[in-house]
């Protein structure tokens, strides 16, 4: 697994996961919220199956060569 999401790709993952579980617990009490997990860990893991179809990658250059 190649990584392929940059920081700030990171950090607004991490922000809507957290967002998307709030919702099991406040809000509508939705079941859809553990959606959250998804993009918490694609954050984690610094890497998107889907970026890697598409051929995207928001990691900067020098975020590449570590």
């Amino acid at each position: 697994m190649k990584k392929n999401v940059g920081s700030a790709d990171k950090w607004i993952r991490i922000v809507v996961g957290l967002v998307l579980i709030s919702l099991v617990f406040w809000g509508p009490k939705t079941a859809w919220g553990w959606i959250g997990i998804v993009p918490l860990l694609t954050a984690f893991m610094n890497f998107c199956p889907l970026y890697t179809v598409l051929g995207i990658s928001t990691k900067k250059a020098d975020e590449k060569a570590s």
